[in-house]
This record gives structure tokens, sequence and C-alpha cells, in this order.
């Protein structure tokens, strides 16, 4: 709906920037307003806001077929959010194929979102799940043709460079004492990100605690449980120990001050904030949920915990806090393994392979 934050934001603002300007026009389109990550990609491609559309476009989305058919693309690629929408307006303006990607879906998967969406994937030449779990789920739940489904995982951008004085600087800005384990986490606070549970779990870490310094928690993101969590964090007796940072724009820099990084999420599908947290020497622990484990790789499977289980959680942390050793392996294995199999090069290459392969729709 727009660019504003959030990791499937990201990941298109990456995959715009890296697409080969030489073999393909881009055009990026939004429906509300443009928002922070399309700043800065003008010189890689033309930015659209689509009119405001009524009640009734979900039957005729009339401004967006109009642009559509100003634009004449020959692959409109859409993402989360807007699949029917998009799939209607593209075969009703005569563009030739129609690609979308599912980035994460609820589990389980509410009827009505899952028929509209069947009824949108007979329609669509190709269908993109982040993660080889999502695209079990695409079958199962959603009944996607199978011959319509491929699998493309996010991918960042590597950086060999980390901002070793970002601790103690964060400290300062926090006012958070040195000593203090710091647990950190990005993302948007909603229930299927599950920050009840993580505000939960750390109460029982507190509350259990033994060493010097009482542990903090710092999460970066925003949304409509903000309230609700304060609220829980006075109870709890915790709200001097959690920092709600809303969304930021310097998140590499906290990420270098974290001391561990973890996501309490009901359902994922190829988080970006995780493999950014990996891939800056971060030790995970992360549920057990979508793509998580595909991320994290057979070596570090030890710190994936049920879903929706504080105490779970809470003695995961508890165990990499109190193992300064076995963490800091764990974040060199973690650094690798995004190195390894999560690269924004690997992910334009597979996506620009795939918008060719549908080249025999639009070139007769």
């Amino acid at each position: 709906m727009s660019m504003n934050y959030g990791g499937m934001e990201r990941m298109l603002a990456s995959l715009i920037r890296r697409t080969d300007p030489d073999r393909f026009e881009m055009h990026l389109i939004v429906l509300q307003f443009l928002g922070r990550f399309a700043e800065g990609l003008e010189p890689y491609a033309s930015l659209h806001v689509a009119p405001p559309m009524g009640r009734a476009s979900m039957l005729w989305p009339g401004p967006l077929i109009a642009l559509l058919k100003r634009l004449r693309p020959d692959v409109v690629h859409a993402h989360s959010g807007v699949w029917w929408k998009t799939m209607l307006a593209s075969r009703l303006s005569g563009v030739p194929a129609v690609v979308y990607t599912e980035h994460g879906r609820p589990d389980p998967d509410p009827q009505p979102g899952r028929s509209i969406d069947r009824l949108a994937s007979r329609w669509t030449d190709r269908v993109v799940a982040v993660s080889d779990v999502l695209r079990r789920q695409m079958i199962d739940s959603v009944r996607v043709d199978p011959s319509r489904l491929v699998v493309i995982p996010n991918g960042i951008e590597l950086s060999e460079a980390v901002d070793t004085t970002a601790g103690s600087s964060i400290r300062a800005e926090l006012h958070i004492p040195p000593g203090t384990p710091i647990i950190g986490s990005v993302g948007r606070l909603e229930h299927i990100k599950g920050y009840d549970v993580l505000l939960e779990a750390f109460g029982r870490l507190v509350s259990g605690w033994s060493g010097p310094s009482r542990p903090a928690l710092v999460v970066v993101g925003e949304g409509t449980l903000r309230p609700s969590l304060e609220r829980r964090a006075r109870e709890l007796g915790v709200n001097a120990d959690l920092h709600l940072l809303g969304w930021r724009d310097d998140v590499a820099r906290f990420l270098a001050g974290f001391d561990l990084f973890s996501l309490a999420s009901r359902s994922e599908g190829t988080s970006i904030s995780l493999l950014e947290a990996m891939a800056a020497g971060l030790c995970p622990v992360v549920t057990d949920v979508g793509g998580n484990p595909a991320v994290l790789g057979k070596d570090l499977a030890h710190r994936l915990v049920t879903a929706s289980d504080p105490a779970a959680l809470a003695a995961a942390w508890q165990a990499a806090l109190t193992d300064p050793e076995s963490r800091a392996r764990d974040a060199r294995v973690a650094a690798a393994r995004v190195r390894e199999a999560y690269s924004l090069d690997g992910m334009v290459r597979a996506y620009q392979e795939l918008y060719i392969s549908l080249a025999p729709l639009f070139s007769n």
C-alpha cells in the first residue's frame, strides 16, 4: 500500500535498486503514499501513486486500470496485501504477465482471505513464496497450483563494516548502564509478530534474573499493540527496562549494539530483520515458525523456540545470555549463514530470471 516501513518494503526497495537497468525498465506503484523506503529510488524507477479508489475497487479498480493502461508494462509484480486488486487491474488493462510475491500469511489462515487469494492465483502466472514452509502453506491452505509456485528467499545487502562504537552510543542514548545485557528486536508491533509474548517472556526473565544488571529489552518498530505493551510493562514492573523506539532509520547502529536478537512471531516468511541481525553478527533466538528454521539452518536449530510460549522464550534467552562463548560462536555461524544463502545479489538474480522466463507471454 505504501513504502513507509517494514521488511517487505525494504526488500522491494533493494530489488528496485539492484535490478539491471539495461534489461528492465522499472516502475513503482503504491496505492496510498510513497513513504520512507521510496526515498532515493527516483534514479532507478519511475514512482507513481495510484489515484484514490472507491469502495467498489475490489470489483472495478478503475484508477489503477487507467494507470496500467498508460504505462503498458510487460510484467506486473505485486506483493502481499494487494494481490486480488492488482491481479484484477492487470488483467482488465491487458497486462501480459502477473507475478505475485507472498511474504507471509497468518497461521491459521482465515477463510475469507484464502478464498479471495485462491481465485487470484488462478489468473497469476507465477506465485513466489519467500520460504519453503510458506510454499507448502500456499498449496495446502490457499490451494495454489504447485506448477505456478516458485520459492525465492529474501536477501539483504551484505556489508563487511561493523560499527564497533555502536554499543556505547546506544547505551548512552537510552541510559542503559555498561554491562547490562541488551535483547533487541525489530518489527511491527502487531499480533502476528508476537510482541505480547516477547514482553511476557521478558517479565519472566527479569523476575528470575540473578546477574548483576537486569537485562534491557529494546524494540525498534511501531504498531497498534504499543499502548497495550506499555500498559503490560508497567504491570510486570519492567517499564524501566523496556525501550520501545518506534521506527528508526539507523537500525544497523542498534543491531551492532545488541547482545542478542529475538523474534516471537506467530507466523513469518523470510524475515528481513532476522537476516540483517544475523549478518550483523548477532546470535538469534526466534520462534520455530515459517521461514525462521530455514534461515537459522541446522547449526542454529537449538536457538528455535515454540511460538506463543513465554516460558520457553525466557529460558532460551537465559541460556544464551549466561553463556557468552556459545553465544559468540552462534553469532559467527549466523553471519556466515546469511552470507552463504541470503545475499541480495542472489535474490535479484532469481527475480530477473523469473521475469525473463515470462517473455513468451509478452513477446508475441
